[in-house]
């Protein structure tokens, strides 16, 4: 084996960009973030870490929503953005033109392919950052980006972070569940 140990790190070899939306002081905000996930099937919940000092965690508390917002590789210079700069010195509601669903406080990115609306389900305090975990209550996607009703990743484009650098999603490598199938014992 020759492996080194590295110690202690939240490491993930890449993670989904999202941009979270949420209303502060009754104006739409859109913050970038890497750390987000599924957090349930049934019912449906996906869940994002924000740093407490976050000015859209004051939304989130506020409202008890959030949005999660799928940008597309050709809006990464805007992502970023909406991430290097915060919501407290910069007015971002005019970075993208929001619209909301059943909730009306969970504000949605129209240019993103891929909207998720939530219902605060529980913050979780693990330190320096607190997990947000939401109940989605719909997901909204754009026509052109469906296959066989589902949003499809190769149409979406979807962002992915590593090591500080943004990529867009690569060749398809194998079939999950059922790749699997071809394993044979050593």
């Amino acid at each position: 084996m020759d492996k080194i140990t590295l110690g202690p790190m939240p490491y993930m070899s890449v993670m989904p960009t999202v941009l979270v939306g949420a209303n502060v002081n009754g104006k739409a905000n859109y913050m970038t973030a890497g750390a987000a996930t599924v957090a349930c099937v049934a019912p449906p919940m996906v869940c994002v870490a924000l740093n407490k000092a976050r000015y859209t965690v004051k939304g989130i508390g506020e409202n008890k929503t959030f949005s999660l917002n799928i940008p597309s590789a050709r809006l990464v210079v805007e992502a970023d953005h909406c991430g290097i700069v915060s919501g407290a010195q910069e007015d971002k509601s005019g970075v993208f033109k929001s619209f909301y669903g059943t909730l009306k406080t969970a504000p949605m990115a129209e240019e993103c392919p891929v909207n998720i609306e939530c219902k605060l389900f529980k913050a979780v305090d693990c330190g320096s950052h607190l997990l947000h975990i939401g109940e989605v209550i719909g997901v909204y996607a754009d026509k052109g980006c469906i296959t066989d009703g589902k949003p499809d990743v190769t149409k979406v484009n979807p962002i992915v972070l590593a090591q500080a650098t943004y990529f867009n999603i690569g060749k398809n490598v194998e079939k999950a569940f059922s790749a699997g199938k071809k394993y044979r014992k050593k």
